[in-house]
This record gives C-alpha cells, sequence and structure tokens, in this order.
C-alpha cells in the first residue's frame, strides 16, 4: 500500500511517501504555507498525484500522552484534509521525529538553509519510517 507522511509546520510542512510494497520511506518535498486551508489542499494534490492509498500525519503529544495546542492543530488538519480525500487518515506519535531528524542532519554535516528546507521532509521520512516498521510488526504478530 502507497502511504504518505506529513509533517505539519508552522510555516513548513514535511511530505514523505513509500513505495507499494511499504519498504521504503522517501522524502517527497517541503510544502512552504503558513495558511492551513492552502496546506491542506495542497497535501490533498500530493496524496492523489503520488496515488497515496493512507496518509499519516505526524502527531506531537506531550511526554505525559496529553494533546496540547499543536496537537489539536494536527487533528483539525486530519479533519479538513478527510474532507478532501477519500482514504484512511492516521495519526502518529512523532514526540521525537525532529529530534531524530536534527541528529541525522548533524550526523551528514547539513547546515544553514539546507538544514532548514530540508528538516521538516526528514521528519516526514522519519514518521512514516517509523509507521512501516509498526505495521510490519503488526503483522509479523499476527502471523504468530
Amino acid at each position: 500500500m502507497k502511504i504518505m507522511a506529513v509533517d505539519l509546520g508552522d510555516a513548513r510542512t514535511g511530505i514523505a511517501c513509500c513505495d507499494k510494497g511499504e519498504m521504503l520511506a522517501s522524502p517527497v518535498c517541503t510544502i512552504a504555507e503558513t495558511n492551513m486551508r492552502r496546506c491542506v489542499n495542497k497535501v490533498a494534490e500530493l496524496v492523489k498525484e503520488h496515488g497515496a492509498e493512507m496518509v499519516v500525519i505526524g502527531h506531537p503529544v506531550g511526554m505525559d500522552g496529553t494533546v496540547g495546542e499543536r496537537a489539536e492543530k494536527c487533528q483539525l488538519f486530519r479533519d479538513e484534509l478527510a474532507k478532501r480525500i477519500n482514504c484512511e487518515i492516521n495519526l502518529w506519535d512523532e514526540r521525537f521525529s525532529t529530534a531524530e531528524a536534527i541528529g541525522y542532519l548533524n550526523t551528514t554535516n547539513t547546515r544553514g538553509k539546507k538544514r532548514t528546507a530540508v528538516i521538516d521532509t526528514v521528519a516526514a521520512t522519519l514518521i512514516l519510517d517509523n509507521y512501516l516498521s509498526y505495521r510490519k510488526n503488526q503483522l509479523r504478530k499476527c502471523s504468530e
């Protein structure tokens, strides 16, 4: 199944997608948009363009599991996106995705404007990679 991941930000939103075999999460793009309605429309266009059958949206719950303002914004984004596309949309715990992305970019020595341009897409790719690992583990448990 082709799955698209979204790392929603205030100014930039990262997008990643996997292959139909769910083997590889790959970066797609970063949407530079501060208006939620326009961002939702752009994501909906990308879902259709890439033939995604599911969307996973990073959901930044608090360390104690609470839902704050940022997580509520992601829920609103999901609700608005659901009005524009006809596929399953899941919220996925993304607590450490940006920190992981920063670590990855530090390792690759990506700095400055280049780092700003890719950090959200790297985070979306990590969100998707974590979600794909979860799906594989669930399938393995079901077959045991």
